[in-house]
């Protein structure tokens, strides 16, 4: 790769030779101290994690043989042997003598324990508990316990190790004890006792071990599950299978892992005698501190080397490059239009004279863009005056032949009746005109222009001298919509106008609709009229597809060419875009479809209502 510029190939020069020193003392400095220390701190961690499991193991050790007191207990063994139906006097004596002598006796010793109890095969239960609630449980809670320590505890009546509890709201924070043994007079392994103790207690085994202030060690039971935490929330969850894959394939060896937030290091041990995993946690940039400190030291010695060297490369360069450097700048600002001349400096050299004719040539050009500039102002100008008068002109129109039979209509009424139909329809014939003339709006609600459709039917069925009504299918949340103002009424008219040549029967309808589809909001105004001929409606396409204004031709029978049709689809182009407007649909003898198509945008609340 090429270098272009006197400056840059001085920093670059500068810049090869320094990072190469650094970065090779760098990084075998680096190499060097982090092998040896990830050593140190492999077997510092596996020292931990070797004396934690020791500990625990004498800890959960020393309930058993808790248990045991209780297993070759009497009156325990006894209790198992009472019947289903015994006496609530015996069931009393057994629970109390129990009490007595064995389970306060446990207490005193294991302040520790939360709860003990007995449960036989003929549902006989007793439940002693130690600074918690105490709680009842009936004949069929008793049975779902017993099938539970049956299914998780070891037929032989060895001790098993669950985490699991009886006492409601201390889920996942208890570990239970739990062994079969024998009645005082049954062969059979038909009793279960069992002791509760806090998972959480299991952490004060540990205080005089040194992981530092983000450290932390827990346990994994022989099911994936944690028994114990620092996080509370993770005791009794499944540990991530990926992390289990890791902890096996390593055995006692360290492996990193990111599954708990950030980079950590892990040594795992497994208890011979609980069957539990205990894992020492340790972050990663707390490991490498003593190494972050000497990179650091290093970068920073390199850094202030660099930038005394970049200092020298830039002074250097500086008396040879500025006035190229200047140079350079003016360019940048003429390529972006910013007309300016550059200052010169107090010497004369070469480079200076090419400064002066590039002045020179600036001040040309500017004079040359602003003229074209000023031209280009005044043509966009008359444009835009231009395309307002013809939109303004376009709204204004209304067609004549309804507004006169409109008011022929009034007449009549006033003739011949007095009546409510009067002011019906001179309210809606003043609020249509009130809506057509305003032209400080473009956009307006579809709610808005349902309106002046509802006003339009309201004259127009006085006109006919019948009830009919319009199918408005559009769905609420499109009413807030924009559209443009006064062209859905137009369609409307036009169905009236054209649809129904020989009157309006009971099966004719006029269905508004619309909807959002990719981005495009569309109205449509369907009628089951007389349609159109493939001809009548190819013509009416062209006329669209020119994207002009509409015409003054007379039809078939004398009459002028209705404008609203095109008006409406020039209206909606002059506010969105060629790409929008009508799209025509028809099909004669079986009915017509105006689609109007805009781009989707509902109504801003600071948008006018436009009422």
């Amino acid at each position: 790769m090429k270098i272009r510029g006197l400056t840059k190939k001085i920093f670059v020069y500068f810049l090869i030779v320094i990072i190469l020193s650094l970065s090779s003392v760098g990084f075998f400095s680096y190499m060097t101290s982090s092998g040896e220390l990830a050593e140190m701190v492999e077997n510092q961690m596996n020292q931990i994690v070797g004396n934690a499991v020791h500990h625990t193991d004498l800890y959960l050790k020393d309930y058993e043989r808790s248990i045991v007191s209780l297993l070759t207990n009497r009156q325990v063994m006894e209790f198992v042997d009472l019947k289903a139906d015994r006496e609530e006097y015996d069931y009393y004596i057994a629970r109390k003598t129990i009490r007595e002598l064995s389970v306060d006796p446990l207490f005193i010793r294991n302040p520790k324990l939360s709860s003990v109890y007995v449960l036989s095969d003929k549902l006989n239960a007793v439940y002693y508990y130690n600074g918690v609630g105490e709680q009842s449980f009936n004949a069929e809670d008793k049975r779902k316990q017993r099938e539970y320590l049956l299914a998780n505890t070891a037929a032989d009546g060895k001790l098993s190790i669950l985490n699991h509890t009886i006492i409601e709201g201390q889920e996942n924070q208890m570990l239970t004890l739990v062994r079969r043994f024998r009645g005082f007079t049954s062969s059979e392994l038909s009793g279960i006792l069992a002791i509760e103790m806090r998972s959480a207690d299991l952490s004060a085994l540990w205080k005089g071990i040194d992981l530092g202030k983000y450290g932390y060690l827990f346990i994994i039971d022989n099911k994936g599950r944690y028994i114990y935490h620092p996080d509370g929330e993770k005791v009794g969850s499944d540990v991530p299978k990926a992390f289990v894959e890791k902890m096996e394939k390593a055995g006692t060896s360290s492996f990193i892992d990111s599954s708990e937030g950030d980079e950590r290091m892990y040594v795992s041990r497994k208890s011979d005698y609980s069957d539990w995993q205990l894992v020492v946690s340790m972050p990663l940039r707390e490991l490498r501190k003593p190494l972050m400190n000497i990179r650091s030291t290093t970068l920073i010695v390199g850094l202030f080397t660099l930038m005394l060297a970049i200092l020298l490369a830039y002074r250097f360069g500086k008396s040879i490059t500025k006035p190229i450097q200047v140079l350079k700048s003016g360019m940048r600002e003429t390529e972006k239009g910013n007309w300016a001349t550059i200052p010169l400096p107090p010497h004369k050299d070469e480079i200076v004279e090419l400064m002066v004719r590039y002045n020179l040539m600036v001040k040309r050009l500017s004079e040359a863009v602003d003229r074209v500039v000023q031209v280009e102002i005044s043509n966009s100008e008359i444009r835009m005056e231009r395309q307002k008068a013809e939109y303004q002109s376009l709204q204004l129109q209304i067609n004549p032949h309804f507004m006169y039979n409109t008011l022929e209509t009034i007449v009549c009424y006033a003739t011949i009746q007095e009546s409510e139909e009067i002011s019906e329809i001179v309210k809606a014939l003043a609020y249509m005109l009130r809506y057509s003339v305003q032209t400080n709006l473009e956009e307006i609600t579809v709610a808005n222009e349902l309106k002046h459709v509802l006003y339009y039917i309201v004259v127009l069925k006085h006109r006919i001298g019948r009830d009919f009504e319009i199918d408005v299918a559009i769905k609420p949340e499109y009413l807030l919509h924009v559209m443009v103002r006064l062209t859905l009424q137009p369609l409307v008219e036009n169905v009236f106008q054209h649809a129904f040549p020989d009157g309006l029967e009971d099966y004719h309808f006029v269905r508004i609709d619309g909807g959002v589809v990719d981005g495009i909001f569309w109205i449509s105004v369907e009628d089951n009229g007389s349609g159109m001929t493939e001809a009548k409606l190819t013509q009416l396409q062209a006329k669209l597809n020119a994207n002009r204004l509409a015409d003054t031709e007379t039809d078939e029978a004398g009459i002028k060419g209705g404008i609203g049709v095109l008006n409406v689809h020039r209206r909606i182009q002059m506010v969105y875009g060629e790409s929008y407007g009508l799209r025509i649909e028809s099909v004669a003898e079986q009915g017509t479809k105006m689609i109007m198509v805009m781009p989707a945008s509902p109504k801003q609340s600071d948008k006018p209502n436009g009422e």
